[in-house]
């Protein structure tokens, strides 16, 4: 073979997949590569890619992205670093932070953060784009939650009269020890990205803190085991068969209320992560019916408002007070913030839009405010995280993480050397994604946006169609089920060259838990815009032939 050629590996399959990236091809020699081998690399990473790119259909992922190459390559030759804090501009000046912040405007609008940013209004929200996708957003979401719960230093110091007041933590609270220890509530249906966040972070979930400190005391009971067993995770609601395996991939309100009751009891402060477009099932989970749930909890418990204390003034020797919240509601938007604000305009007005969505989505963004008797009106949640690279599409992971400034917590360090704060998770932060999703916005309209998500919809809708019929024409069981309103559609799991060559994310679910013989792999479809139907199609003539199905039982 020549030294300058590049191979690839072969997959000889009834579904060929395409053939692979040889690995060697891209060793990097001590002495590099003459432009011939190096091109040559290049030219089978670009085919690949294309010829990829044409058939994933099982990932959050947009592809269709040309329009924006062409557009935004005049910027490749800059080294954008949108160093620290969006809105200060800082000492790194090839940065694109102005366009960051118009990114970040339009977002704020669609998820009703009523006031533009104002570092003086505590109302206000702040945030910034992630250089990773919405990982970043909940690990950030995290580490803010952990602080602000747990007592540390906020941005905005205490109210009159101590307001020049800097802090770093808080006393401890001789009533009740559980004060300043934050206990975290997710579903099963959460992305995985969670249980790295909690881990790395050193925040305590539920079922951590449940076998620790009351490991006799669950108040949940096991429906398989019919034991008060915690639960890794709070149950998703169950399906027809009374188990979660066949759920719509929703949080069962009513577990999460009975063990937020439980720890709320205990005095322990409250973090709560929702889902809006589940990794799996695109599940939407009901924030608004779990805000009501909980509220009368907080309050029960005194969450809503109450005071920290940080030792007393040296002048007067009053104690220092702070007065904040002791819950924490996170909504990772990964997906589902990206088209659900669209969803809703829809739904508020089809003669306008000339759409009425199948399933309207609750109220999840920082527009949710419940009244109650002794606080007035109280927003409810605290932050969201969405992923750009998803609904929108970009080249790269990135995404948005956005809260208030009342809930900003100061940085652990402020170089003076990046000439701006660095109240970001990341530090250097890819100036290139403002770019990219200002563009995308630019070019549609919000008519354009409400588009979109029906047609995708629509053709989740018919996929799930087509894979119920087919079970009737092949006599086999393909499982078809989508969860209503979500742009997913999941199914048996075909053959591992299917898989390959469209990209498909697969999952196993035991339909008895423990019992190996009930065993099902699924895989999905999402239906993202850069799926059309000529894709489905395609994908169900290769479903309809191939061994893996037709040999189901």
């Amino acid at each position: 073979m020549s030294p300058t050629a590049v191979t690839l590996t072969e997959t000889a399959t009834a579904v060929d997949p395409g053939p692979e990236l040889d690995g060697g091809d891209f060793t990097l020699p001590e002495g590099g590569l003459d432009d011939d081998r190096r091109l040559r690399a290049l030219d089978a990473v670009d085919e690949y890619l294309t010829r990829k790119r044409k058939h994933l259909v099982g990932y959050q992922a947009t592809q269709d992205m040309q329009g924006t190459a062409l557009d935004l390559a005049r910027f490749m030759p800059n080294n954008i670093n949108n160093l620290g804090d969006p809105f200060q501009s800082g000492g790194y000046k090839p940065n694109t932070k102005v366009v960051e912040r118009a990114v970040l405007d339009y977002y704020a609008r669609l998820w009703h953060a009523e006031r533009p940013h104002d570092p003086a209004d505590p109302e206000s929200y702040w945030g910034y784009m992630l250089s990773m996708g919405s990982t970043e957003g909940n690990m950030y979401a995290l580490w803010n939650a952990r602080d602000y719960l747990s007592g540390k230093a906020l941005i905005q110091p205490p109210t009159a009269p101590f307001d020049a007041v800097r802090y770093v933590k808080a006393d401890p609270d001789r009533h009740n020890p559980n004060a300043h220890h934050p206990v975290a509530f997710y579903s099963e249906d959460t992305h995985y990205s969670f249980a790295k966040a909690v881990a790395v972070l050193g925040v305590e979930t539920f079922h951590a803190v449940g076998l620790e400190k009351y490991a006799d005391e669950c108040p949940l009971v096991d429906p398989v085991t019919g034991l008060r067993t915690w639960p890794t995770e709070v149950p998703s609601r169950p399906g027809p068969s009374g188990l979660s395996w066949d759920g719509p991939g929703e949080i069962d309100v009513d577990a999460l209320a009975v063990l937020v009751e439980f720890f709320a009891a205990k005095g322990h402060p409250v973090f709560v992560n929702l889902n809006l477009g589940s990794t799996f099932k695109g599940a939407h989970d009901d924030v608004r019916a779990v805000c009501e749930r909980l509220l009368p909890i907080f309050e029960r418990h005194g969450l809503v408002r109450r005071e920290v204390v940080y030792g007393s003034c040296p002048e007067t020797g009053r104690p220092l007070v702070d007065v904040r919240r002791g819950f924490w509601i996170h909504v990772d938007g990964a997906l589902g913030a990206g088209y659900a604000p669209f969803l809703r305009l829809a739904a508020q007005d089809p003669a306008r839009y000339g759409w009425t969505p199948e399933t309207e989505l609750p109220e999840f963004d920082f527009g949710l405010r419940l009244p109650t008797a002794e606080h007035g009106e109280v927003d409810m949640v605290s932050s969201i995280a969405m992923s750009g690279h998803k609904w929108a599409g970009a080249p790269w992971p990135c995404g948005i993480y956005m809260t208030k400034v009342k809930y900003q917590i100061s940085p652990p360090s402020q170089p003076d050397y990046i000439g701006a704060p660095d109240t970001t998770f990341a530090g250097s932060r890819n100036g290139f994604s403002p770019l990219i999703l200002w563009d995308h916005l630019s070019r549609y309209s919000y008519r354009d946006q409400v588009d979109r998500i029906r047609e995708a919809q629509e053709l989740a809708a018919y996929l799930e169609r087509r894979l119920v019929a087919m079970e009737r024409e092949l006599g086999v069981e393909l499982w078809p089920a989508r969860t209503p309103g979500a742009v997913t559609v999941r199914f048996r799991k075909p053959s591992p060259e299917l898989v390959a060559k469209w990209s498909l994310s697969s999952q196993d679910v035991l339909m008895v838990p423990g019992d190996e013989a009930t065993r099902r792999s699924y895989v999905h479809v999402f239906v993202m815009p850069s799926v059309d139907r000529a894709k489905l199609d395609a994908l169900l003539a290769e479903l309809a032939e191939d061994p893996a199905i037709l040999g189901a039982s």
